[in-house]
């Protein structure tokens, strides 16, 4: 009887490795992509009308941005029926009403920034060291009102609030003070838009803070008060550091918003005898477009605020990544 024997390849006679399609140094396609996406369409379709609003309200009407450079006719081509270039914005640079409007957005901005954003942070801290359940959720609910009203309601209750015969009135009149026509005063502005500002957004803002608390490893607070570490120094190196991811992403998003300082609210607000502090880009914007029919010259300030704003999240993004490591891109 033979026996067979096999013996095994020499070193130089192996089978070269089969070929791809993909060059070398490139991944591998991932497999499976298209059978995920059939096994999956009803999720992907989900995102089917938010791309739709997105390019329908957002990215289509950018288009519209070209009459900043046209001379724009009510009745005539939506695209403008004359290039003019650079004219509407020496128009907005050369005039002092812009340059006045320009300084009241940087200052309601600056002031929403500074007092809006770290209130959020203080009440969720402060909630999350309540223990009873019961006064937690009360203040909760309390705190998250004001964001479920409209604007116009919110207005008209700062309005009614501060009036000359209303209620904060008649409580320095209790106290022998003089009434303040808060509404009608330029100086009080900045104060009655900040302050209902805070009012209507503080609560609403804890939420994610809340949430983002709940991530923060229970064994660090631990290992903190076996070193001795008090509340407030667990708050200072444990708490703090576990939320400033959101607290920086937050941050980053309130800056891109800074010259879009809130439009309803101040148009509602304000009136002709607080023009001095409370007009700012967005009304002017409203009164130069709509109400003088002056659609190039509003455009191209428009334009101008969206760069700004362009520039303001692009170098927050930037200055976040390198100085603590996060940012949203």
């Amino acid at each position: 009887m033979s026996t067979s024997t096999t013996s095994a390849p020499s070193p130089g006679t192996q089978d070269p490795p089969p070929k791809t399609r993909h060059g070398p140094g490139r991944p591998a396609p991932r497999p499976g992509r298209r059978r995920a996406l059939r096994r999956d369409w009803q999720l992907y379709s989900l995102a089917v009308l938010p791309l739709l609003f997105f390019l329908v309200f957002r990215y289509l009407p950018m288009i519209g941005n070209v009459i900043a450079f046209r001379r724009f006719e009510p009745g005539g081509s939506i695209l403008g029926e004359q290039w003019v270039g650079l004219r509407y914005v020496r128009m907005f640079l050369s005039d002092p009403t812009f340059w006045q409007v320009f300084r009241n957005t940087l200052w309601l901005g600056t002031l929403t920034l500074v007092f809006c954003f770290p209130i959020p942070i203080a009440l969720a801290l402060l909630l999350n060291e309540v223990r009873r359940r019961s006064l937690k959720r009360f203040v909760q609910s309390v705190s998250y009102l004001p964001h479920f009203l409209s604007i116009v309601i919110v207005a008209g209750i700062t309005l009614q609030m501060l009036a000359t015969d209303g209620p904060v009135n008649h409580a320095l009149g209790w106290f022998g003070l003089d009434a303040i026509r808060f509404v009608q005063e330029p100086g009080w502005f900045r104060t009655v838009y900040v302050g209902s500002e805070i009012w209507q957004t503080a609560g609403w803002g804890t939420i994610l803070y809340l949430a983002a608390l709940t991530t923060v490893d229970e064994d660090l607070y631990e290992a903190a008060r076996i070193d001795g570490a008090n509340r407030w120094k667990q708050i200072w190196h444990v708490t703090l550091p576990g939320i400033r991811p959101t607290m920086i992403t937050l941050l980053i998003l309130n800056i891109g918003t800074f010259m879009a300082v809130g439009f309803e609210k101040i148009l509602l607000l304000y009136n002709p005898l607080t023009y001095p502090t409370a007009d700012v880009v967005s009304t002017y914007l409203y009164r130069a477009g709509v109400e003088s029919n002056s659609f190039s010259y509003a455009a191209a300030i428009g334009l101008f605020e969206a760069v700004i704003g362009l520039v303001l999240i692009t170098s927050a993004n930037q200055l976040s990544r390198r100085t603590v490591g996060t940012s949203l891109w």
